[in-house]
């Protein structure tokens, strides 16, 4: 099943981050995809294969 997301989608991850949410927004999309926490403003980068793992629901297209 393809996952329908691209730049500046909102996502919701399996796992919360530390300070407490789980809504992150894609800042960089490629090979590796950059995400932005949007609670903290945080951002991580990981390979598209982790990204699409960890991956629960895409929240705004």
């Amino acid at each position: 099943m393809k996952k329908d997301y691209k730049l500046g989608s909102k996502v919701i991850m399996k796992k919360p981050h530390p300070c407490g949410t789980n809504l992150w927004e894609i800042t960089r999309m490629g090979i590796d995809i950059k995400i932005k926490c949007i609670s903290c403003g945080r951002s991580i980068m990981m390979d598209r294969l982790e990204f699409e793992k960890k991956l629960k629901k895409v929240e705004e297209f």
